[in-house]
């Protein structure tokens, strides 16, 4: 083993300069050739460690004596001290590293790769010449040392351990490297060094190190098919497309240009994540899911302007109303095309545009008298710009005409903010029913002869449920929130967890509520799964199980459903949903954006129905969901 390694390292130790990062690695590598190298290493420190201890142990006890502690006391203290060495021991009973290092093994165990739970394991110098593709099953590997083998090939699977840091495979015979590596995108030591490396990789090691082979690598991924197309779920097999009454609508936050840094990102290749080819494949997305109304955040005023609207209505496909976050108030034109905000288009075949309203939460705290004299809305809400677009719209087709609310928005992201989305949620609705309230029935009286009712119309159906309201966008809170359970519970008690410790006048001291009675196209038996409180039930149909949302947003650090579709139960009826992402794909994906996906998130869509007023006439009767 020896001897043709030494070679190879002597060969190429040119490659590895007096400042490289590498160079200390591949000496201590080097370095570690004997049988259980590193546990020995670790064995001698924690010696250390325990040596320093007993010291102060000694220092305590002679304090103790000089202080005349009481034998009582000195009880005490020792029963506590027994406490704390047993629960250091038990402590350190738990391993998540395995060193086989220097053993001159030829074959592994297929055992160790059942020890998922693994995060450093160190094979090196023996004799492997390969390492079975089953070491993708260890996904918790930071650091995974190959060193010193006879290897002359690496697995591709191993590009699937997305989680590893350091990746040493010194002094090996490699002349070449699957180019799965390039998904290792948080490598920070990448040891190649001593290999008998073939071109491109030994060019982009002797010019910009060892990393530059992983970021060629990643540029060079091959895109692989794509996903299997998004199943249709119907949830009511009576809705029909063709009913005047009925429409669908898109959710979807497109991933703005200036969030998709490479830092970020850095899982996703420079190319791909390149707006020119991200907002192709985004106008693709939406031109073929083809619906009726399209949502849409993190939307650049500039490209609003310039892209989608120009393309829509040069296509005749949609008309659309947009509203940047409240920073663009105090900027200059240029600067202003780069604010993103939300984006509501609509088909004007299908519904005119009756009116429409911005929300700046900003604005809206400062129009409050209690808000405005509350520190914490100063201090936290005042600083996010997030902002909310209502557009009322009205049917064409439908007899009699309809109109329906559409509030799109995009709350803060911050997960350790959950009182300022709340907020945030709070004042969105309030708007709203604002809103809903000056296109619902006055009161009046009925028809000549009847007796006095509480709603023009002859419902008794509150007029906030009666007109059709939709209120969807990012809102960065998964189910089980405040923000969740204020938007489908209707209300929020002052006492809430999100609040924290924070103040925000009615908010905190009565609780939050709102009388819109809207629920989740996505079916609560899916959504209570994900938030640890399960509404799932026996008698689900199989329609609505095969409709579960594993997530809306999927990064490598965050799954999980944030994105939502709410709509007033009273008078729309959900006839379908969009279901989930290919699982046999997700499984091969690192986190979107990718080739195929071109935001963080994924787009929602629903299948909706004007169901009409409830108890109008006696003509309306709900059945199913669905208007009979």
């Amino acid at each position: 083993m020896a001897g043709l390694n030494y070679v190879y390292g002597q060969q190429y130790n040119h490659l590895v300069s007096a400042g490289s990062k590498n160079s200390e690695r591949l000496l201590q590598s080097r370095q570690a050739a004997t049988p259980h190298h590193h546990a020995r290493v670790a064995a001698a420190a924690a010696r250390t460690a325990n040596n320093l201890s007993l010291s102060r142990d000694l220092d305590d006890s002679i304090d103790s004596v000089a202080l005349k502690e009481t034998k009582e006391n000195r009880e005490k203290d020792g029963k506590d001290k027994r406490d704390k060495d047993s629960k250091e021991k038990a402590k350190s009973s738990d391993w998540v590293t395995i060193d086989m290092g220097g053993m001159l093994l030829r074959n592994l165990a297929p055992s160790v790769f059942d020890f998922h739970f693994l995060t450093t394991l160190y094979l090196n110098h023996n004799n492997f010449t390969y390492i079975p593709h089953q070491i993708a099953n260890l996904k918790c590997l930071t650091l995974l040392d190959l060193s010193g083998n006879k290897l002359v090939s690496i697995p591709p699977e191993l590009g699937s351990v997305v989680s590893l840091k350091e990746l040493l495979l010194f002094d090996n015979q490699l002349t070449f490297l699957p180019i799965e590596l390039g998904a290792l995108y948080q490598l920070e030591v990448f040891g190649i060094e001593g290999n008998p490396l073939t071109e491109p990789y030994m060019g982009y090691m002797q010019k910009d190190g060892a990393l530059a082979i992983i970021s060629y690598m990643r540029e060079n991924l091959p895109s692989g098919p794509p996903p299997a197309e998004r199943e249709w779920i119907t949830l009511d097999e009576s809705f029909s497309q063709n009913d005047p009454n009925a429409f669908t609508i898109l959710c979807y936050n497109t991933l703005c240009d200036k969030y998709a840094t490479p830092q970020t990102y850095s899982y996703t290749p420079s190319w791909a994540l390149a707006w020119d080819y991200r907002k192709e494949l985004i106008l693709s997305e939406i031109v073929n899911y083809n619906a009726d109304i399209v949502c849409l955040q993190e939307m650049e005023t500039g490209q609003f302007e310039e892209y989608f609207q120009e393309y829509f209505i040069s296509n005749s496909l949609y008309e659309g109303v947009f509203w940047p976050k409240s920073r663009s108030r105090t900027m200059g034109e240029y600067e202003r095309r780069a604010v993103d905000g939300c984006a509501t288009f609509f088909r004007p075949d299908k519904f005119t545009l009756v009116e429409k309203h911005s929300i700046e939460f900003q604005q809206i705290a400062m129009q409050r008298p209690e808000l405005r004299r509350t520190e914490d809305v100063f201090n936290r809400v005042m600083v996010k710009d997030n902002i909310g677009l209502i557009t009322v719209l009205e049917s064409k087709d439908a007899n009699p005409k309809f109109k329906v609310v559409v509030a799109n928005t995009h709350l803060h992201w911050d997960p350790s903010d959950p009182d300022v989305k709340l907020v945030q949620t709070a004042m969105l609705m309030e708007e709203v029913t604002k809103i809903v309230a000056a296109h619902a029935p006055s009161a009046q009286t009925g028809p000549p002869g009847s007796a006095p009712r509480a709603n023009g119309n002859g419902s008794s159906v509150p007029p906030v449920q009666q007109v059709p309201v939709i209120v969807c966008g990012d809102f960065n809170s998964l189910p089980g929130s405040g923000v969740h359970s204020l938007l489908g519970d209707g209300s929020v008690p002052a006492g809430h967890e999100d609040f924290g410790k924070y103040t925000y006048g009615a908010y905190t001291r009565e609780g939050i509520s709102h009388q819109l009675n809207l629920k989740s196209v996505y079916p609560p038996s899916v959504t209570g799964d994900l938030n640890g409180k399960s509404e799932a039930s026996t008698t689900v149909s199989s329609a609505t199980a095969s409709a579960s949302l594993d997530f809306t947003n999927y990064t490598p650090m965050f799954k999980g459903v944030i994105d939502y579709i709410w709509v007033s139960g009273m008078t729309l009826s959900v006839g379908g949903v969009l279901g989930g992402v290919d699982k046999e794909h997700v499984k091969t994906s690192v986190g979107f954006p990718n080739v195929h996906h071109a935001s963080d998130h994924v787009p929602i869509m629903a299948a909706l129905s004007y169901k009409g007023v409830p108890g109008v006439g006696g003509k309306e009767k709900n059945e199913g969901g669905r208007r009979k």
